[in-house]
């Protein structure tokens, strides 16, 4: 019984926010393009359900491309820093402040150098760059941490340096990628709505274009269709990355 209210509670809160929305907006007769009730929004999600699907679709495609791009360099680079602790102190601050820096303000000269003709350039560009250090902090903290007594251990064999990153550190970073690349998976979306804000271009057509489009038309119910369908987005990508991860982690600690 506990475990059906465990799965029943979230979705019985969700109802009750969005009747109290309903009732509130009908009983203060709130006007649509300001404050649209759910039934509106409903009624725009079936009336454009294909747009959105296609537009969700581009922005899944170029947030998945700039986390296997920021995938790979971020390993990359923590393999070679792991190596070398000065290296390890002379790239840590540059990951910070591009980390810090907002991607707002990148955006302009990422748009220029990838050229205006093709904005789906910079907008994977940007998203990688937003997903890039929690994959790399990640894995660089993973590598970092291998047991103390093994690494003793390898030590008195005599292991070098390739054998104890092969056999000893990167296994000992598995989990620690695991959850840097569930965090960087929802930057990587985060940062692709924002590129496209920022590129102010239907060339992408992704999500944040038809926020853009319906907000310029005071279609209020269709910015909040988007919403939502952006929204189920960033959480269908969450629980498959959390199902990978307990998948990843059940194999990790079976080895």
């Amino acid at each position: 019984m506990s475990r059906l209210l465990r799965t029943v509670a979230p979705f019985a809160l969700i109802v009750l926010l969005l009747l109290a929305w309903e009732v509130a907006c009908r009983a203060l007769h709130a006007p649509t393009y300001f404050l649209p009730p759910p039934s509106a929004i409903a009624v725009a999600l079936a009336s454009d359900w294909a747009a959105l699907l296609r537009s969700a679709w581009n922005t899944l495609a170029m947030a998945l491309m700039a986390l296997l791009v920021a995938s790979v360099l971020a390993q990359a680079l923590a393999l070679v820093v792991a190596l070398s602790p000065i290296l390890e102190r002379a790239v840590r601050p540059l990951a910070v402040v591009l980390q810090v820096t907002p991607v707002v303000a990148l955006a302009p000269l990422v748009l220029i150098w990838a050229g205006i003709d093709h904005p789906g350039r910079a907008i994977v560009a940007l998203a990688a760059i937003v997903a890039f250090f929690p994959i790399f902090s990640g894995a660089v903290t993973g590598l970092k941490a291998a047991d103390p007594d093994l690494e003793r251990l390898f030590d008195l064999y005599g292991a070098t340096r390739l054998q104890r990153l092969t056999r000893l550190r990167l296994p000992s970073a598995v989990p620690f990628l695991l959850e840097g690349h569930k965090v960087a998976a929802g930057l990587a979306i985060i940062g692709a709505v924002v590129a496209e804000f920022v590129a102010g271009s239907g060339g992408a057509q992704g999500l944040a274009w038809r926020i853009l489009e319906a907000g310029n038309r005071l279609q209020t119910a269709r910015m909040f269709a988007a919403l939502v369908v952006l929204g189920l987005l960033g959480a269908v990508l969450h629980a498959l990355l959390e199902r990978a991860e307990q998948a990843g982690l059940r194999w990790w600690r079976g080895r």
